[in-house]
């Protein structure tokens, strides 16, 4: 992750991007990689490998508008050896991006790291410019608001970045970076007025539902045994649940680890059962995997390892209501069902 002076510095970029004279994704994309490669100097090298990663829909379009406001290219990347570094020259690029030589070294791979993520590789240039703002501007537990300066364009495929799974809560300008994502955090501190503004959406979303879904919301926000910070209860219940595709390799790696648990169902649902009587509540899909020591390092199998197990009737839930896990039918024989709860949601 980044350091608190390297998201500074990550920001510092996208503000001068977002500054410059551009008006299109791809040229806008395309300037960002080049300026952090020439802060010290005001030069930096662009391959045109480099240039065919970035996937731009335009990409002679974009070296074109760079050099129409004065960023001058030292050879085509577009036509040359696809290999060879070509220089370009940012006119008065040290003093407007002031950002060190050790800043812009982990910037750089951070850009690259964002740009590489799964959500995001395949993305329209919109979309993968707007990533970049908004991992730059999220703090450390994933949230933050959509920087003022960001292009319209960008803002516009905001949607296809809560499709894709980068960002899984997005309301009011406020958002939720998905958990496989935070590792790109721009460590933006976290301002007073942001959780004043969150604990008022929260108030407000409360007076709004049905009484059992506020008893159990408070459940789970007041657990003095989970004692979860407001950031991490209210955003689950204010996101809007998404249907999840599963990709055929976390299948695989079910399928290789349902091996290696005969008694998963059984076990899933006693621990349920257990949890819900002393919490008064359901625990979430990462309290109860890391209860049984199953797998936490991909969210993706963590929740196909649920669906499979709720398909099954060892467990059940309330979808898309966050902390509703509960024994399933399959379990009725051990007579430690839970009375299921009824949340819906107006």
């Amino acid at each position: 992750m980044l350091t608190i002076q390297q998201g500074v510095a990550a920001r510092l970029l996208m503000s001068y991007v977002a500054s410059r004279p551009l008006t299109g994704a791809d040229a806008q994309l395309l300037s960002a990689v080049i300026a952090i490669r020439a802060v010290r100097d005001g030069t930096g090298n662009i391959t045109g490998q480099n240039l065919s990663a970035l996937c731009l829909t335009d990409p002679a379009g974009a070296v074109a508008a760079l050099t129409d406001v004065g960023w001058l290219f030292a050879g085509d990347p577009l036509t040359g050896d696809p290999e060879a570094p070509v220089t370009v020259t940012v006119p008065n690029l040290p003093d407007e991006l002031p950002v060190s030589n050790n800043a812009r070294s982990r910037v750089s791979g951070w850009m690259t790291r964002t740009l590489a993520a799964k959500p995001v590789k395949k993305a329209s240039p919109q979309a993968r410019l707007a990533a970049l703002f908004l991992a730059a501007h999220s703090s450390n537990d994933r949230r933050g608001v959509v920087p003022d300066e960001m292009p319209m364009h960008c803002r516009q495929a905001l949607p296809e970045l809560v499709s894709n799974g980068f960002v899984v809560d997005l309301a009011d300008d406020h958002y939720l970076l998905d958990e496989s994502v935070s590792h790109l955090s721009g460590m933006h501190p976290r301002s007073h007025d942001d959780t004043a503004l969150l604990r008022r959406r929260w108030e407000v979303w409360k007076d709004g539902v049905s009484p059992a879904l506020r008893r159990h919301a408070e459940a789970v926000e007041n657990c003095s045994l989970c004692a979860l910070p407001l950031e991490s209860v209210a955003p689950a219940f204010l996101q809007t649940g998404l249907p999840l595709q599963t990709p055929h390799k976390v299948r695989a790696s079910y399928g290789a680890w349902k091996d290696t648990q005969p008694d998963r169902g059984p076990r899933a649902a006693e621990f349920a059962a257990a949890w819900r009587a002393e919490h008064g509540h359901g625990p979430s899909i990462t309290q109860l995997c890391s209860g049984l020591g199953w797998p936490l390092q991909s969210r993706e199998l963590r929740t196909f390892i649920i669906k499979r197990l709720v398909a099954n009737e060892w467990l059940t839930h309330t979808f898309p209501v966050p902390w509703t896990l509960r024994p399933g039918a399959a379990d009725q024989a051990s007579g430690s069902l839970t009375p299921a709860f009824s949340a819906d949601r107006k």
